[in-house]
Formats: C-alpha cells, structure tokens, sequence
C-alpha cells in the first residue's frame, strides 16, 4: 500500500469543490486549499467565498487567497507547506514554472475535455457547440502551456441531443471527482505515467461572453439548437420580441421552413420557429424580470398570445 500524500488543492467553483469533496474522503491529507478570492456577488454585491472555500472551512483546512502565484511571498508560502503533490482544478490563477516545480510530484490538472481537443476556458460548452459525440475529463501533468501538459488518465462520456452545458458540466464533476482520485493514487504508487499530447490535434475552447448569446435566425436549426444548450445555464441565449428580449432555456429540433425568426405554430408543447435551414421548438422561455416558464404554462397566459403563427422573433 502507497504511502498518503499531502496534498495541496488549487480550485474556485462547484466543479473544483466536488473533486475536493472526493480527495477528502481519501487517505490523502490535504494541508492547504487555495483558492480565488472571494468576489461580490448577488443584488447585495457582498463578498462571497468560493465554493472550494465554503468546503475548506467546513473541514478545518488552512485557505490561501492570494491575487497571483507571481510574487516571491506567495511562492515561498507554498513551498513552506512541503506538500507532495497539487491538486489543480478550474483554479482561475497562472502557475509559474517554479510553482508547478514545488511539490515533490508537481502539479496536475483535472480538465473537462478529452485533451488535446478544446484546451481553454470552456470545454464543456464549446464540445457541446461544435456537435462533439462524446466529452470527457482528462487528468494531466501540468507544465507551462495553457493545458499542453503530459496525459495520465482520461475517462470518456457522449453527449446526448438534450444534454445542456448545465447538464454535461455535473456529470464530468462526477467523473472528474473519480478520475482526479484513481490519478493521486496512481502517483501516490508510481505506477501512472504520462502521454504526450499531439498537439496537431488541439482546438482552443474560447471562454464564454455574453455577446455570442444573441440568436441570430438566419443560421441553421442544427446550429441553434446546439448553441442554446451549450449556453445553458451561462449566460442563456436571447432573441426580442419587438422591444422584449426573451432568454431561452430549452429548445430542440423540429420540422418546417419559412422565413428565418418566424413563427410557424405555437401551442402547449412548443413554439416552433423557422431558421435559416429547418426549425427548432421553443420549450422553455423566461422574459427580463421574471423567471424561466414552460411553454404549456406560458401558452395558458396573456405571453402565449404574443408568439402566435406569423410572429417573428428578433426582427
């Protein structure tokens, strides 16, 4: 049996706090959690920790805050800590060389994606956009490059024709948390080796903005379709009704033609609107100030006579 190790983890969000959730049910000691600092959030705008940290001070674990890796203090704070190994997942802060030298073991990477394909910011939506079969999560070596590092385990999973960024981010959580365990103890036992990625291979997931959610019709129902799941639940595709923008929620494909924003039927199972090829089916919309409804509850409301046959949409 390997020795445990001390560990420290490097990461912000709920995808990150669910890797360390399973770290912690390890025999690996886990000395130190850093992690962004904590951000305004909410109508309040109050400062708000990171998920990862929510969990730390739950569990009694020293957390580290700092702006940057960058500076000599904060290097010389995280050798201090003698760890084996650092446990890096959707962190959000660059790791200079001498850090990722630090540990005894490195450093190494839990990345939502089947490396070399989508290395970046957004695995989970760009796969989903670009019609990928299939995702996954890839445990790396990190080195210098943005996601180039040395390949040690990769677990797989398709992607279904309703699976949302929502939807696909919490089952790579899952499959992230059991392959970011089975990596520390490969590591742990000296029996997992790294594979060199091709880098002819690679695509670069761009990261999120608000401006590519607007919908724009003229473009085909396949694309539609792909990117308003891809953008669910951040940050929710849009397209205006007149002087009302209305985000979409859920959408599939659906069969008819006719002018691109165009709406060809409406009724309790869909609103369905013609693209620049074929049509997708509205399932699930919200307007500003108000929450995400079904479309059977909208057709029941003053709304549902507003996206009649003949309405067109972001004109």
């Amino acid at each position: 049996m390997s020795t445990p190790l001390r560990l420290i983890f490097a990461g912000t969000p709920e995808f990150a706090a669910q890797h360390l959730q399973a770290l912690l049910k390890t025999e690996h000691q886990i000395v130190a959690v850093y992690t962004q600092p904590d951000r305004p959030a909410g109508r309040g705008q109050k400062l708000m920790p990171s998920a990862v940290k929510q969990l730390a001070l739950k569990h009694d674990i020293p957390v580290y805050q700092p702006v940057s890796l960058r500076n000599e203090e904060a290097q010389a704070e995280l050798a201090a800590l003698n760890a084996d190994l650092m446990v890096v997942v959707a962190y959000g802060l660059i790791l200079p060389q001498v850090v990722l030298d630090t540990p005894r073991l490195g450093c190494i990477n839990s990345h939502a994606s089947l490396l070399p394909r989508w290395r970046g910011a957004a695995p989970i939506q760009r796969s989903i956009e670009a019609g990928d079969a299939e995702s996954g999560v890839t445990v790396m070596q990190m080195e210098a490059g943005l996601d180039t590092g040395p390949m040690l385990l990769k677990v797989h999973t398709p992607i279904s024709a309703d699976d949302t960024g929502g939807s696909l981010h919490d089952r790579l959580a899952e499959l992230g948390s059991a392959a970011i365990v089975e990596a520390v103890a490969g590591l742990a036992a000296g029996t997992l080796t790294g594979e060199v990625q091709d880098d002819a291979l690679a695509t670069y997931a761009h990261k999120l903005s608000r401006e590519e959610a607007q919908i724009d019709w003229s473009r085909p129902a396949v694309e539609l379709d792909r990117q308003i799941r891809a953008l669910s639940p951040w940050p929710v595709c849009q397209t205006c009704l007149g002087d009302e923008v209305i985000k979409v929620h859920g959408v599939t494909l659906a069969q008819g033609c006719g002018a691109p924003g165009t709406v060809l039927s409406a009724d309790r199972h869909g609103i369905v609107v013609a693209c620049g090829e074929g049509a997708i089916n509205l399932t699930r919309l919200q307007w500003a100030g108000g929450k995400p409804l079904n479309v059977s509850d909208i057709m029941n409301s003053r709304r549902g006579e507003t996206l009649a046959a003949g309405t067109v949409l972001g004109a």
